[in-house]
């Protein structure tokens, strides 16, 4: 088999080899979510395994307690530690660069602008993807997409496991729920309530939510409820170029403006009429360290049948949750 140019397989798998880092950031630059994640450093690889496992304390010590001089002090095994499990998701997207092309863009310089179109739309592509995954429930394209947020904050903590724990027997692992479906959730007179009500079920000490992603229409309804001297902006989420005002001392996130449905993501962001009141310290973002949007193989991959070379970007890991009662989701028309 003879091919047009043997140096352009070489230029394609080196511009996308040089490019994966830029994409991987790229993914969590372009997702509030996971950009505050990494703000706090829950962006963490795992580096094998049949499952990803997320550690997590269940229970205190039950050791603890008062005593006073010679008192002899308790010493059993007071077991608090455990993990959720999670399975690792794959995603892919391939650039393909046929013979054709191959000869009409023989230069190294026109092969790489060629390529550098078709890696941005993979680019985008792949980051609208994984945007709606962080969103999913786990179930979209036969229970191979992320377990995201509609998974790990679901309407209903006891209907189905989590993790491999199930949230109907053990209530540390249920989420709140602020459900105004029939209250009139989006009047910008009630919403500052039923967010106080929420609020307050989610504070522990100085655990409590620091990030609130909501959809448009929640979005205009706490704006709507707003004073103009009242709206002020997270400096670190605005920096980073998300649109957000406060709620106590959290950024309110808009993330579901502008929908781009489509059958690779099925629709990217916040479900409507939801806002997701998250604390990132319980959360973790977990891709394998050898499978973040890098080439599935820096080797040559030619069809069998068709005059074209073909390379994946490639990813594998999970939204992982270690705390699922400091997460909370307020719902105000049931999608």
């Amino acid at each position: 088999m003879s091919f047009a140019n043997a140096n352009i397989s070489d230029i394609i798998a080196t511009t996308i080899q040089s490019r994966t880092r830029k994409i991987a950031d790229n993914v969590t630059n372009n997702n509030a979510v996971l950009k505050k994640l990494s703000m706090r450093g829950n962006i963490k690889t795992f580096s094998g395994g049949y499952k990803i496992l997320q550690e997590l304390s269940f229970a205190e010590n039950s050791n603890a307690g008062w005593y006073s001089g010679y008192d002899l002090l308790p010493v059993g095994v007071s077991d608090v530690i455990s993990a959720a499990e999670f399975d690792i998701k794959q995603a892919a997207v391939p650039v393909i660069i046929s013979g054709l092309e191959q000869l009409q863009n023989s230069g190294r310089e026109q092969m790489i602008d060629l390529l550098e179109s078709r890696l941005s739309v993979a680019e985008s592509t792949l980051s609208n993807l994984c945007t709606a995954g962080i969103y999913s429930d786990g179930t979209g394209a036969g229970g191979k997409e992320i377990d995201g947020l509609d998974a790990a904050v679901p309407l209903d903590p006891t209907a189905a496991p989590y993790g491999g724990i199930d949230g109907a027997v053990f209530t540390f692992w249920q989420n709140a729920i602020s459900d105004q479906t029939a209250a009139a959730g989006l009047d910008p007179t009630l919403i500052q309530g039923f967010w106080n009500q929420l609020w307050s079920e989610l504070v522990r000490g100085q655990d409590r939510p620091d990030c609130i992603m909501a959809d448009s229409t929640v979005w205009n309804a706490y704006i709507s409820s707003l004073q103009a001297n009242q709206r002020f902006s997270n400096t670190d989420m605005a920096d980073a170029g998300f649109t957000n005002v406060q709620f106590m001392d959290a950024p309110v996130i808009l993330d579901g403006g502008i929908y781009f449905p489509s059958a690779a993501s099925g629709g990217v962001g916040s479900p409507a009429g939801t806002a997701f009141f998250l604390n990132t310290k319980y959360l973790h973002y977990r891709p394998h360290a050898a499978r973040n949007m890098v080439p599935l193989s820096p080797n040559r991959r030619y069809s069998t049948n068709q005059d074209a070379e073909v390379q994946i970007l490639a990813w594998a890991g999970n939204l992982t949750t270690s705390g699922r009662a400091f997460q909370g989701r307020y719902d105000a028309n049931g999608v």
